[in-house]
């Protein structure tokens, strides 16, 4: 017997995919940065504890609001901060980003980031 689904609403593919872009791709990238600022002095964006979570925050909503608005009309612009996966309605939200890890450049990306925070987290920390 096969089952079939009800399709997805516009809406809510629209929320998975910038939810999927912000938390994937947006938070490490504006985390490193909010890293970079405090290293290197910068107390005016990221001074207060809350400074930095507020920064990352709303640098990555505005990030997940506007790319994939942009991302179409300029591809090659924005080719490494957009996945038109994350906004395909025939997937759920698992199988999304199960598909985006196995691709070589997600992984790549994903390991980028993982170093990159490591190392400017070991940074601060003999810095502090």
């Amino acid at each position: 017997m096969n089952a079939i689904t009800a399709p997805k609403s516009p809406s809510l593919n629209r929320l998975e995919g910038m939810t999927l872009t912000a938390l994937l791709q947006a938070m490490p990238t504006y985390a490193a940065a909010a890293m970079l600022l405090k290293l290197a002095g910068s107390a005016q964006i990221v001074s207060p504890p809350r400074g930095a979570v507020i920064f990352v925050v709303i640098a990555s909503f505005f990030h997940a609001l506007i790319v994939p608005w942009l991302a179409p009309k300029y591809p090659k612009l924005f080719k490494a901060s957009y996945e038109p996966l994350f906004f395909d309605a025939s997937l759920s939200f698992s199988e999304k980003v199960l598909r985006w890890r196995t691709q070589p450049m997600a992984s790549l990306q994903l390991l980028t980031s993982t170093v990159m925070l490591s190392l400017l987290a070991v940074a601060m920390l003999s810095a502090g």
